[in-house]
């Protein structure tokens, strides 16, 4: 698909390790080891580009793909995505960096960030962001350890990207959630919860993912 198909478009932000041994899932693999962590994130990271690449494929979204510790131009090739390096920083630093590189263009067009740890993210889940966003100047997927798997910007929104969704959050804690709730709260935005989904960090979460 042409660039010029699709200005105006949401723009989807995949935020992702690349799976190398000892480099991501290290909650995991302090149970199962870095080899098998390595696994599991590779295989989560195809589920979710495979989800969003559907959906670039139909013309509803741009897709990106922000990886740290990115893979040989050979393999980027393999990807089908745009492929962009996360930079320096904290989370919340990489986070707003990406939503305002993605936010950059002719016309204002919404943002959503999601990471690759989610073996039951489907198309829906992306349609129903997305639907929201037209409404709702900020869209947030609960996740159950108190934190969220996905965040959405509006298209005015997400190319003023206030700092303040991103800074001092206590990044990793089950406070995630509920602090980004209060500060929006507080000025005056109104958020829209998605479904709720678990991510996969510890040997326990596999446990649905593998039945």
């Amino acid at each position: 698909m042409k660039a010029a198909d699709l200005a105006g478009r949401p723009v989807l932000v995949m935020m992702s390790r690349w799976p190398a041994f000892g480099r991501c899932k290290r909650r995991l693999g302090a149970t199962i080891g870095s080899t098998a962590a390595a696994t599991v994130q590779a295989r989560l990271r195809t589920h979710t580009l495979t989800v969003a690449q559907e959906l670039h494929n139909d013309g509803l979204l741009s897709l990106r793909l922000a990886l740290s510790g990115g893979p040989s131009r050979r393999e980027q090739q393999r990807l089908s995505a745009k492929v962009i390096d996360q930079g320096k920083g904290g989370l919340g630093l990489r986070m707003r960096r990406q939503m305002l590189e993605a936010s950059k263009g002719s016309s204002p067009h919404p943002v959503l960030i999601i990471g690759t740890d989610l073996p039951d993210l489907s198309r829906r889940d992306l349609c129903c962001a997305i639907e929201a966003l037209h409404h709702h100047p900020l869209v947030l997927g609960p996740a159950r350890d108190g934190g969220y798997w996905l965040l959405g910007l509006g298209r005015h929104q997400a190319q003023a990207c206030p700092a303040w969704l991103f800074s001092g959050l206590p990044w990793g804690s089950e406070h995630v959630l509920s602090t980004t709730l209060q500060r929006a709260q507080s000025r005056g935005w109104p958020v829209w919860l998605l479904d709720e989904h678990n991510d996969i960090d510890r040997m326990e979460d596999l446990s649905p993912w593998l039945a």
